[in-house]
């Protein structure tokens, strides 16, 4: 029965494939990275807020408030991929040798140990201390990115990978419009519950993640990596639903070839050479535009920004953001399945993406003068089976450093006494995105 027939959906092929086990172990580990979300758009939000600003800025004489200090907001949001960087190779040390489900146990329990340090940083308002809480917190965000898009890219069936392995940026959609929803609420209130409130949130979902991640089976994939054959196919059948176990002993069997035919994992040298040439500069190069388009401004700093211009409610344009990434979030994944990812989605994605994402910044940098899952899914599928590991650490590098060097940049770029150019940056994000419509149009190829 084919996923689409005549341009229509077909639901009975997704409920084929979606049954009740397979269902709760996506969901589980969507919610997870629901703290994820609470971390970056939560304290995107708080950092804007003027009780947060009165215990951990200064007294600004021009602007007639208090605002956080150039190098501390820089240190704020730059330092955090340190703790990223240590949480992806902590992660998938553990994941690759005590399974999947131990990642999320073990980085569940880690976030709560951070969240305290976090929410007793509101009691002494130590400013290192909130610091330090926030970069050991992206340890916790470094370990689910390791695991979650490989969790489900090994549970899921062929047909709507694309779809579930996409649905994490949905998960990030919806757990940002929910903090977003919760900070507009508490904006207005002038004391230190204004941002604690949020913070106290990150105890929620790590509890359950804990406790609920033991209820659903472990990868089979990595079963079979430890040589734990009868139990990766029970795990398997039980994922497919009853009567399928057939069709889950020769989908084993093709996990088993895979696992053979990766064995091989070449050398570093072999992702610059040949073809393997071209597939290395794809990874590198969405790895390097994903970030250095400026994403990060809005994720990290938009309602620090918007504050600044003293015309609009900055939480109501996150929650407005928060909205729009929702919805847009689920439109992107559907097109990954529903239209089989012809050429004329991947320029949808890519092309126009970059091309709205280049008229935003534009209209952004406009009054100056008046005076995220399509990448996951080439990082996987682009490189050859036996170069992907090296190919993909090589993409995870550049991504990593991309984004450090622009979130450590903006508030200098941003903010006196450094380049100041305000909203005018906009431009500066904008070119880059063209220069990426070119690019992608150009050389990526469709997968």
């Amino acid at each position: 029965m084919p996923l689409i027939e005549k341009g229509t959906f077909n639901p009975r092929y997704f409920s084929k494939y979606f049954t009740k086990h397979l269902a709760l172990a996506c969901g589980v580990v969507a919610v997870s990275t629901f703290n994820y979300a609470f971390d970056q758009q939560g304290f995107n939000s708080t950092q804007a807020m003027t009780p947060f600003d009165k215990q951990f800025g200064a007294w600004d004489e021009e602007s007639e408030t208090y605002v956080l200090p150039t190098y501390y907001l820089s240190l704020l949001n730059s330092l955090v991929y340190v703790g990223f960087a240590a949480g992806a190779w902590i992660g998938s040390i553990i994941s690759s040798h005590y399974g999947r489900r131990m990642t999320f146990f073990c980085m569940s329990l880690w976030t709560l140990v951070t969240a305290t340090i976090l929410v007793t940083s509101g009691v002494s308002l130590n400013k290192r201390q909130l610091l330090v809480a926030r970069v050991l917190n992206y340890i916790y965000i470094g370990m689910e990115l390791s695991n979650v898009s490989v969790y489900m890219s090994e549970v899921v069936p062929a047909p709507i990978r694309g779809l579930m392995v996409g649905s994490y940026q949905l998960s990030l959609g919806i757990g940002g419009l929910i903090i977003n929803g919760i900070c507009r609420g508490t904006s207005t209130i002038p004391n230190n519950n204004s941002w604690m409130i949020a913070y106290w949130l990150y105890y929620v979902i790590p509890p359950f993640v804990a406790s609920a991640i033991w209820f659903i089976p472990e990868s089979s994939r990595w079963l079979l990596m430890h040589d734990r054959h009868e139990e990766a196919l029970r795990n398997l059948t039980l994922l497919r639903g009853e009567g399928h176990e057939i069709a889950a002993e020769a989908e084993l069997e093709l996990i088993r070839a895979s696992l053979l035919e990766e064995s091989d994992q070449g050398s570093w040298a072999d992702i610059f050479k040949g073809h393997n040439c071209r597939r290395t500069g794809v990874v590198v190069g969405v790895a390097f535009f994903f970030q250095a388009t400026g994403q990060v401004f809005s994720g990290h700093y938009g309602a620090v920004f918007v504050k600044s211009l003293g015309t609009v409610n900055p939480w109501e344009i996150t929650v407005s953001q928060s909205a729009i990434n929702t919805v847009t979030s689920l439109i992107g994944i559907l097109l990954l399945d529903l239209v089989v990812r012809l050429a004329l989605v991947r320029l949808f994605i890519d092309e126009h993406g970059r091309v709205g994402c280049a008229a935003t910044y534009l209209v952004l940098g406009q009054p100056g003068y008046r005076g995220d899952d399509a990448v996951f899914q080439i990082y996987a599928e682009t490189p050859a089976s036996r170069l992907r590991d090296n190919t993909v650490r090589l993409g995870a590098t550049v991504n990593i450093v991309t984004i450090f060097v622009v979130s450590f940049t903006l508030p200098y770029l941003l903010d006196k006494p450094g380049a100041n150019p305000q909203s005018k940056v906009g431009f500066i994000y904008g070119g880059v995105c063209f220069v990426a419509l070119i690019w992608g149009y150009f050389y990526l190829p469709e997968l």
